[in-house]
């Protein structure tokens, strides 16, 4: 076993408030396609059992018993390759011990509680609440990246960046979303992706208010905002960057409310230090943003009390970004123990916790005009004094900004792991 894999495991040990209990991981196993094709899905073993071992392994399982040491405790279970999957799929053998050991290793723990994490098991019984426990642990425990995951992130980084790059060359009136999506896809897979990281977004004009716009045959038109948020995939570790163009020249209108975001972002990425509550940057990347908007006059008021009253959510509905690392989103969540922060500003928030060191999170503010936002009459009504509705009126179909960056958490500041991606009109 490597010794990153060797270290995790310890650290976990250390961790994990087990007591007396075994811990038991699940890979999970391939899902069949539904029309009886003997296709299954593409397998991606669960990310808890990843983390653990550095394999796709259907059917695997890794457990520890406390008793055992943090380092003799682990032992990885994985099934025996059939010679169907060798003949069909070209599958070899993976590391571990025969999974017809698990049983018996569990009938000599048999009367222990068992904490349940990845994908479960049949036939094991868990502790409901000692698993919940134990994932908010496991999770926190694994927020902080090691060195050889930030080296997976920045390998990755760099085929997004080959993504990006070329896809500045192509956007011009004319070409549609999805020949966007393609070229874009392709150059990652060319720097190196094994997958993109999840469904890219490209919306053109209006699409580009609609947060998570799957790619469409729309095309772009002569002073389109067109807003791209994708990411490439190597050794399951994701990138996850926007970036919003204008087809042409931009208008006035389009570089104040572009230079609003980047200013915000950059104050945002500058906060990103130990110790500083994620909640904090959100809010005050929210601030920033009403108070760009105010100087543009889009909004009216005071921005500190527009962010008290929640008007800034017309044009910021989301949070300021989340946690990444085995896939977008991943380990994102609470402080262990701690409770969700009531606030309706902060619903929509995917983490809530003090930033550490070895952190990637994302920096990702954005301002859209969004109809069914801002064509709601109560919130016509509730923002009637906040807001310049004739300008609004007028900028309805214009789309949104969005600017996401992927930033390392460090004792010496905030890195930008996609900084080569470029971020200017």
């Amino acid at each position: 076993m490597s010794s990153h894999l060797a270290a995790r495991r310890a650290r976990l040990a250390a961790a994990l408030p087990l007591g007396d209990a075994l811990l038991l991981v699940g890979a999970g196993e391939p899902i069949p396609l539904p029309e009886g094709t003997d296709q299954t899905y593409p397998f991606r073993a669960h990310a808890e059992y990843f983390y653990l071992t550095d394999i796709e392994c259907p059917g695997g399982v890794v457990v520890f018993d406390p008793r055992d040491g943090a380092s003799d405790g682990w032992i990885s279970f994985v099934p025996e390759v059939t010679e169907a999957e060798r003949v069909w799929e070209g599958r070899t053998q993976p590391p571990g011990e025969p999974i017809g050991g698990l049983e018996s290793w569990l009938a000599s723990r048999r009367e222990r509680p068992v904490a349940m994490l990845g994908e479960p098991l049949r036939g094991v019984q868990a502790d409901t609440a000692l698993t919940t426990q134990v994932r908010d642990y496991f999770r926190h425990a694994r927020r902080p990246k090691d060195a050889v995951e930030i080296e997976r992130l920045k390998r990755t980084a760099a085929a997004t960046a080959a993504g990006y790059a070329k896809l500045k060359e192509l956007i011009r009136p004319g070409v549609s979303e999805r020949a966007l999506q393609i070229e874009l896809e392709a150059e990652f897979f060319r720097g190196g992706a094994t997958r993109t990281g999840y469904g890219s977004i490209v919306g053109a004009g209006s699409n580009a208010a609609v947060l998570h716009f799957e790619p469409s045959a729309r095309v772009v038109k002569q002073g389109d905002f067109v807003l791209v948020d994708a990411g490439a995939e190597i050794d399951r570790y994701v990138i996850d960057v926007t970036r919003t163009f204008v087809a042409g020249e931009p208008s006035a209108f389009q570089r104040d409310l572009y230079d609003v975001v980047l200013s915000a972002q950059k104050l945002a990425i500058e906060r990103c230090v130990p110790g500083v509550e994620w909640r904090d940057v959100h809010l005050a990347a929210a601030l920033d943003l009403t108070a760009g908007l105010v100087a543009i006059g889009v909004m009216r008021g005071d921005p500190a009390s527009l962010v008290e009253r929640e008007a800034h959510t017309l044009f910021f509905p989301h949070g300021l970004g989340h946690m990444l690392g085995l896939g977008v989103r991943d380990a994102s969540g609470t402080l262990p123990g701690r409770a969700k922060d009531p606030r309706s500003a902060l619903r929509t928030l995917r983490m809530d916790l003090p930033l550490e060191s070895g952190y990637v999170v994302t920096v990702e503010p954005g301002v859209y005009f969004i109809p069914p936002l801002l064509n709601d009459p109560q919130r016509r009504e509730r923002f009637r004094d906040c807001v310049n509705w004739e300008l609004v009126e007028q900028h309805l179909d214009l789309g949104g900004v969005r600017i996401e960056d992927n930033i390392l958490v460090t004792d010496h500041g905030p890195e930008n792991l996609t900084a080569a991606i470029p971020k200017t009109l």
